[in-house]
């Protein structure tokens, strides 16, 4: 397919953008070209106040001080011809007020000339006091950070952070957007989201599993999933069903959430893996759609939160389609973006996440019933033989194995090798060539006499391989 088909069937540039929204679940929205499958060098931008340029901290200063201004006088969520509303928790409710009463809550003066109307002292006349008693606004947060400055909480700058870089460091667009994401909040009912149950239909459609190599969250999205015609059904079928699957969506960002600590330094963004293996084409408009809404609502509601956006088995239409939508990009969603053709995956995942924590389908060890979490790692060189030995000292042990070679391509022999020398070498595996697409390979034997496990792994092979191994023992007493 190439860049010119695309653009006809697409019409203009804007309907390709909404395309590659539909596959980008979170801020950086593209896709890039093959020029980019190369690992970025880009480092997560520091939240340590001194670590900002001038303009930064500038901005960020501006900020802080804009807001306290709005929250200290409770004119955060004020607008002209709109009711005041008080926030607590990041959530915004409507003050209920009796009959008769104004915004303050105050009984409405009678206008003059009524008849029967007394003079009454007006006990509601705004004065310093009551203003200093009214702390409603000072508790406002979201994702259980304060929001007002004065606090100290020096998680504020950190959430602050995200909204100005979202927003090119551009102090009023940031403070508008904050003001929005906290009103759609209180629209959306966060607050009773996470107790909200959607079944098991969606969950293979994306979830959260482990975390990479800086602690990073890990949520993966298998797009793949949407094309299926019965979970269509079951998910997306319907208005309301699609309903239900944005609120589900906003339900995984919240428990993914939960998982960061929003110091300055520690972790407060994800990795997200988008496995585009079967996923709708460009021609899929109910899915397109759903998944559109979804994209507006995270982009616009949690600025910043993707440290790394790795897509994985990219078929040739994404990388096309790059080409039509790269001038739209900036350079921190450029930077952030990883591409993987379906051979190279594992390897693409393992630059960013340990193997131990990498599922067995992209050709990692993780598994639902996975062995120890301690991998040990060999450098196989090409054209040798590497062998390495698992003791079990005690007879009546079984024993557990995972291994794992990248590319594969190798010839694996597996042995029981006694202590007793008059006792005799067991052949547990034959030597047998393994193919390149092999996964994990696991094993399992329980010995009789203490020993070792003797595994032996040749290359013959041009080049050098990567082998990971774990294992787990467990005797008869226990």
């Amino acid at each position: 397919m190439t860049v010119e088909v695309i653009a006809e069937t697409m019409q203009t540039a804007e309907e390709a953008v909404k395309v590659v929204e539909q596959v980008c679940i979170g801020k950086d929205r593209a896709c890039e070209s093959k020029a980019v499958e190369k690992i970025s060098s880009y480092r997560e931008e520091s939240n340590f106040k001194s670590d900002l340029k001038q303009n930064e901290r500038k901005a960020l200063d501006e900020l802080k001080s804009k807001l306290e201004e709005a929250i200290s006088g409770n004119t955060l969520f004020t607008k002209e011809g709109e009711k005041k509303v008080a926030a607590t928790g990041g959530e915004l409710r409507e003050k209920e007020k009796p009959a008769g009463e104004n915004e303050e809550g105050c009984e409405e003066e009678k206008k003059n000339g009524d008849e029967g109307a007394e003079e009454k002292p007006n006990e509601c006349a705004k004065t310093p006091e009551s203003d200093a008693n009214n702390e409603v606004n000072k508790d406002i947060s979201i994702w259980g950070v304060p929001l007002l400055p004065s606090k100290g909480d020096d998680r504020t700058d950190v959430i602050l952070l995200k909204f100005l870089r979202a927003r090119d460091f551009k102090v009023s667009d940031a403070f508008q957007m904050l003001e929005k994401t906290l009103r759609w909040r209180k629209e959306f009912k966060i607050d009773s989201i996470l107790d909200e149950e959607f079944g098991s239909d969606l969950t293979s459609a994306a979830y959260l599993s482990g975390n990479d190599r800086q602690g990073h969250p890990i949520c993966y999205n298998i797009f793949g999933v949407l094309d299926n015609e019965e979970i269509y059904q079951k998910t997306l079928a319907t208005e309301e069903k699609r309903e239900q699957f944005l609120r589900w969506r906003v339900q995984l960002m919240e428990k993914g959430i939960q998982k960061l600590n929003f110091k300055p330094g520690g972790v407060s963004s994800f990795v997200q893996i988008n496995d585009l293996k079967n996923s709708p084409g460009p021609s899929k408009k109910e899915v397109r759609s759903v998944v559109s809404k979804a994209v507006a609502l995270l982009q616009d509601n949690y600025p910043e939160f993707v440290a790394k956006n790795i897509f994985v088995n990219v078929p040739f239409w994404y990388y096309a389609l790059h080409s039509v939508i790269s001038p739209f990009l900036t350079q921190r969603s450029k930077s952030k973006l990883v591409f993987a053709r379906p051979s190279k995956v594992t390897e693409t995942l393992l630059k960013y996440i340990p193997i131990q924590e990498i599922p067995i389908q992209y050709g990692g060890m993780k598994r639902e019933n996975k062995l120890d979490d301690e991998v040990s790692e060999l450098l196989i060189r090409a054209g040798s033989t590497t062998s390495f030995e698992i003791i079990i000292p005690e007879a009546g042990t079984g024993i557990t194995w995972d291994i794992l070679v990248l590319g594969w391509g190798v010839n694996c022999t597996v042995e029981f090798v006694p202590d007793n020398e008059n006792s005799y070498t067991m052949i547990i595996q034959k030597e047998r060539k393994m193919c390149s697409e092999e996964a994990p390979v696991r094993g399992t034997f329980k010995n009789k006499e203490p020993g070792k496990i003797a595994i032996t792994i040749g290359n013959t092979s041009g080049k050098k391989k990567k082998a990971f191994y774990s294992y787990m023992l467990k005797n008869s007493s226990s």
